[in-house]
């Protein structure tokens, strides 16, 4: 099981509770293509394949060109993307665990790398934001969707 760097000096570690069925979650989640119609914060992505171990997706998201490679894949569990960008090397480990009527969502994802050493606490910050909205959009697109 591949985990984020744990030595990095950014991490974070956050979780959501969604009203929503867990299959509902999952595909709004790793629909990639669909991601800058539900998240405000990615302006634009191109996936070169299809959502499996070794796929790259291209994206935009506050002005950082980012190419990610999904490394781990357990349909309807978890999902593992990573790689550079700008001089930060991320890795990014999201869960998804079916819990009575809701699904909880965990994220959690680390930076390292020159840009991340000489501004820790800014790039903490912004990180820690950007995971924010994100389950904050997911939650709810997932919701709306489930809602009859």
């Amino acid at each position: 099981m591949i985990t984020i760097d744990e030595t990095a000096p950014v991490i974070v570690r956050l979780s959501t509770e969604i009203d929503a069925p867990l299959a509902t979650v999952w595909h709004v989640h790793t629909d990639l293509a669909a991601w800058p119609a539900w998240n405000t914060d990615i302006q634009a992505i191109t996936v070169t394949g299809p959502l499996a171990p070794g796929t790259s997706f291209r994206w935009r998201t506050h002005g950082l060109e980012i190419t990610s490679t999904v490394r781990e894949l357990v349909p309807g569990e978890r999902i593992v993307w990573g790689g550079p960008a700008a001089g930060i090397d991320g890795v990014h480990v999201w869960t998804f665990e079916q819990t009575g009527d809701r699904v909880t969502v965990r994220t959690e994802e680390s930076w390292s790398g020159a840009p991340v050493d000489a501004a820790v606490d800014h790039l903490g910050e912004a990180l820690h934001s950007s995971l924010e909205n994100w389950l904050a959009h997911l939650k709810t697109r997932a919701e709306q969707l489930a809602r009859p």
